[in-house]
């Protein structure tokens, strides 16, 4: 990687100002002092492909966190793989400055989105109900919050049982854009009567069938104008696929025991811990209707792949157990047997094991190991390397972007660093003594990697 030469760089900059761009700009591998709050975007400007730009990318997005532009500067000749490889660095989009007449107008577009996005992410709507700073989740959330707010597609949810796929599309109506929108109407798949499915989603006219004493709205007509959220969608018949399938191309139904057609508008949410992929293969899902209600997929990352939210996520559940009290703290001891424990129900096992600590608990003072069952204590001592599952895959990813041995170690000194400091508060001398070393050894590791990193 190098510094933009003079010409280009001012030619740059004032496009960029004319733009409606705020530019601060930095040595090549240096972030500013300024650039910590973790939400200011940025943009890399590059001639060269290589490692050292692959290690700035990561470094300046903070391996994803941070919102990252990489532009190639002209005739600098990006190959393909170059730019999937800055992707997986962290990188938001890269692009060339002469792909286009106007890049400096891309380049306040997207700094505008993204502004955009993160205000978003940072409000009540978010914050108070998906709980997470980690990348994976980031980079899942931030997703989320720009399908819904920005466009109107159908969107697909999977992921994990318990990865909080509801959540999601509760939050995606919540962020729908149409000022004059309808209700969110759930409706659980997996609960669908086969029978009575046709007045479940189209609803009846009196008279119908037996046990009809009066007309009913099925979920296509009260979803008119709203979203329509199918949790478990995969275990829909094929005869509901195939009649659902109509109703999404062409907005139209029946009522059962009805001659007459009604309209209906709705925005679709489907969710689903399937492999719809393998279902489509054996049959027993349609992929026209596959395609129909998948505009848009969003995969939620496992809790194995977001350990850094596991002691934010018991902090939150803990604030809602407290009700109008303080919440109470977790000993050493408690934080590390959550970051140990393996959750195969995700957030809502750890929301269980929250409450079954809270229930314990007795006093104002902090959550303590006594607080902690006896059936999960004996649970501790078979799933104590737990989090080395998750561990391994991110050094399986690191290895198969080209990391080094070396990298990959001080990757993972600089991480935990990082997040037991933010954990703590700052605080030196807990922080060191999570990490199993002197306040001095800790000082002089920081210090180290800020030099290695060129910070």
């Amino acid at each position: 990687m190098a510094a933009p030469d003079p010409l280009f760089e001012r030619t740059a900059l004032t496009l960029l100002r004319g733009s409606g761009v705020a530019v601060e700009t930095a040595p090549s591998r240096s972030p500013p002092a300024s650039f910590g709050d973790g939400h200011r975007p940025c943009v890399v400007f590059f001639d060269t492909m290589d490692a050292d730009l692959a290690h700035a990318v990561g470094q300046f997005s903070g391996g994803g966190i941070r919102r990252l532009l990489a532009i190639a500067m002209p005739a600098a000749g990006v190959a393909p793989d170059d730019v999937w490889r800055l992707l997986g660095e962290g990188a938001s989009d890269v692009f060339s400055w002469d792909h286009s007449t106007n890049p400096a107008d891309e380049v306040a577009a997207r700094l505008q989105r993204w502004a955009e996005v993160e205000e978003i992410l940072q409000s009540s709507v978010v914050q108070d109900n998906l709980v997470g700073t980690s990348p994976a989740w980031l980079r899942v959330l931030r997703q989320i919050v720009e399908v819904a707010r920005f466009t109107d597609c159908s969107i697909l949810v999977t992921g994990e049982s318990g990865t909080g796929k509801e959540l999601t599309a509760r939050l995606v109506h919540s962020l729908d854009a149409r000022h004059d929108k309808g209700r969110l109407v759930v409706t659980d798949c997996t609960t669908v009567v086969p029978t009575l499915s046709g007045s479940e989603f189209f609803g009846h006219e009196r008279g119908a069938f037996t046990g009809a004493v009066s007309p009913r709205d099925g979920a296509f007509a009260l979803a008119d104008g709203g979203t329509l959220f199918l949790d478990e969608v995969g275990e829909l018949p094929a005869q509901l696929q195939a009649e659902l399938l109509r109703v999404i191309q062409e907005g139209t139904y029946k009522r059962v025991g009805s001659d007459t057609w009604r309209t209906t508008r709705f925005r679709l949410v489907c969710a689903t811990n399937r492999r719809l992929d393998e279902a489509q293969a054996n049959g027993t899902f349609r992929k026209d209707l596959y395609h129909r209600i998948a505009a848009w997929v969003c995969e939620l990352p496992p809790l194995r792949e977001r350990v850094e939210d596991i002691l934010p996520l018991a902090q939150y559940f803990l604030g809602q157990f407290s009700a109008g009290g303080v919440p109470p703290g977790l000993d050493p001891p408690v934080r590390q047997y959550l970051l140990d424990r393996e959750y195969q129900g995700n957030v809502r096992e750890l929301r269980q094991v929250v409450h079954r600590l809270h229930t314990r608990h007795v006093g104002t003072g902090p959550i303590t190991a006594g607080d902690v069952p006896d059936d999960e204590r004996s649970a501790r001592e078979e799933n104590g390397n737990g989090w080395r599952e998750g561990f391994v895959g991110s050094v399986r990813r690191a290895l198969s972007h080209g990391a080094t041995l070396r990298e990959i170690g001080r990757a993972a000194q600089e991480a935990a660093i990082q997040m037991v400091l933010t954990e703590e508060g700052g605080s030196v001398k807990r922080a060191s003594q999570r990490l199993g070393v002197s306040d001095r050894a800790l000082q002089m590791r920081r210090s180290a990697a800020q030099i290695t990193s060129g910070r």
